[in-house]
């Protein structure tokens, strides 16, 4: 059924007369593949790999790539409570709703702020990343050194505009970059097993003895890190071509093509440089390992492709994280929490359009301060802003997968204990473990003073408790939008 012709899930009463029928998100616009982009998109393959994978390798050893499929598994569990909840509570809040329904509106207002704070730290984080990989670019192609700050404001613009136009125009751009980056991956690992690696093809990668090793809890936490984003496939929920399929296949897909595919990468390039040598090669150029290996196995063109390819990725992830916030922002409009403007849509393009801009001006705002102190667009904007986002991420994924079977209790339902019970129960404790090690291994992450690293680790919980003393505040003050805070429409 469409939501045209209903009031909005979590909608103010009213406001389907309010807004015109056409300045609507476009229904039944994203198919399985549509979606699968926007979440693949946001966590960036290429980037992930080249740029982190060797750092993996170096603290894990060639025990690395079990580690992702450890992170893909868990999440996988996680997907099953999380998308067996979307089939019964259809607000376009995803995590925060979820969470209301299950744990109450106090926590789940507190994560509705969270959300906002942690999905715009993943992605204005990723500005810094932008700036330097495209002057790195730069300088490695043409030899020109350009600085970082133009090519960020250039990003913004540019993501800015892909959010302004509809979600089926962005799906298109989206599915390009991604096969573009992906494909770069494959070529690789392609070239390197057509070559027999450097000694031959082993899978000493994935025995016990290489895997339970002292450094392979940190991997765990960089691999964890990796999936960011993928939970975001219920915000599309309304933009969806049947969302009860689209939106579990799209989750699935996603997690578990990432789980498998950055396995694969990682242990393609230690074939690459062997299983004696590859920890010592990554360990004295990270940066370089990957372009080393498809140097050598494909050829020098293909390293100045993967150059251009690790840019147009961190447009794609910028872009899939803007759309994401932009719809968390919508639906907080309609909820009354955040201002009623932010809940417009465009009548050409069905886009959250001021939402959009205001994202962009304050993703603007935070690039300008962070270059006008001086500071280093790698070390400090992208990880300083990234690392509190990713974290406050994953506690509303602990939050989330908790809120499942409490849910379940209070409603009535043919869902299995199964989907309900266990597969909930066992992520929640698969995820704080998770989260525990990557706040014990936050040192690897920002490489920053004890002091900066336990700002941003606060930074977490501070933001809940600012939400839940939203939550009381709004309760008092404005009673019914509290009322109605994550409430299903009545048919």
């Amino acid at each position: 059924m469409s939501v045209s012709s209903k009031t909005t899930p979590g909608a103010c009463p009213g406001s389907a007369e309010r807004q015109p029928a056409a300045a609507r998100l476009r229904t039944g616009t994203l198919g399985t593949a549509d979606i699968t982009f926007f979440v693949v998109s946001a966590a960036a393959p290429l980037t992930v790999m080249a740029g982190v994978a060797p750092i993996a390798i170096v603290l894990g050893g060639i025990g690395a790539p079990v580690a992702y499929l450890i992170a893909g598994v868990t999440l996988t569990v996680f997907a099953v409570g999380f998308t067996t909840m979307s089939r019964h509570v259809r607000s376009g809040g995803a995590f925060y709703a979820y969470i209301a329904q299950g744990l109450g509106k106090p926590l789940g207002i507190g994560a509705a702020l969270l959300a906002v704070v942690g999905y715009n730290g993943m992605e204005i984080g990723v500005y810094g990343l932008l700036g330097s990989a495209g002057a790195d670019t730069a300088h490695a192609l043409w030899g020109v050194d350009v600085p970082w700050l133009p090519i960020a404001l250039a990003g913004l613009l540019l993501v800015w505009y892909g959010g302004h136009r509809s979600i089926d125009f962005g799906a298109k751009v989206l599915g390009v970059l991604l096969v573009a980056e992906t494909g770069i991956l494959v070529l690789l690992a392609g070239g390197v097993l057509l070559r027999g690696g450097a000694d031959g093809l082993s899978l000493a990668s994935f025995a016990p003895d290489n895997v339970l090793v002292p450094g392979t809890a940190a991997v765990l936490a960089f691999a964890f890190i990796a999936f960011t984003g993928f939970e975001s496939t219920v915000i599309y929920r309304r933009e969806a071509r049947d969302p009860g399929r689209t939106v579990p296949r799209a989750t699935y897909i996603a997690v578990c093509f990432l789980g498998v595919f950055y396995a694969f990468v990682v242990w393609a390039v230690i074939q690459a440089f062997g299983d004696a040598a590859v920890v010592e090669a990554a360990a004295n150029d990270p940066g370089g390992l990957f372009f080393a290996a498809i140097t050598t196995y494909v050829g020098a063109w293909a390293a100045d492709l993967m150059h251009l390819l690790i840019v147009t990725s961190v447009l794609a992830s910028l872009l899939a994280f803007h759309n994401a916030i932009n719809r968390y922002a919508l639906a907080l409009a309609e909820e009354g929490v955040l201002p009623a403007a932010l809940g417009r849509v465009h009548p050409r393009h069905g886009s959250p359009y001021l939402a959009g801009a205001a994202q962009t001006v304050l993703g603007l705002v935070v690039v300008l301060s962070f270059a006008l102190a001086g500071a280093d667009p790698y070390t400090q904007l992208l990880l300083w802003v990234n690392t509190p986002g990713g974290i406050g991420l994953m506690v509303l994924q602990l939050l989330a997968a908790i809120a499942v079977p409490c849910y379940f209790r209070r409603v009535r339902h043919g869902e299995g204990a199964f989907r309900t019970v266990v597969a909930p129960v066992v992520a929640a404790v698969l995820l704080t473990a998770a989260i525990g090690l990557v706040v014990s291994e936050i040192d690897a992450f920002t490489g920053a003073s004890a002091t900066v690293n336990t700002v941003l680790v606060a930074l977490v919980p501070g933001v809940l408790l600012l939400g839940l003393l939203l939550a009381v505040r709004l309760r008092r003050g404005r009673p019914e939008v509290y009322a109605r805070f994550a409430e299903e429409p009545t048919e």
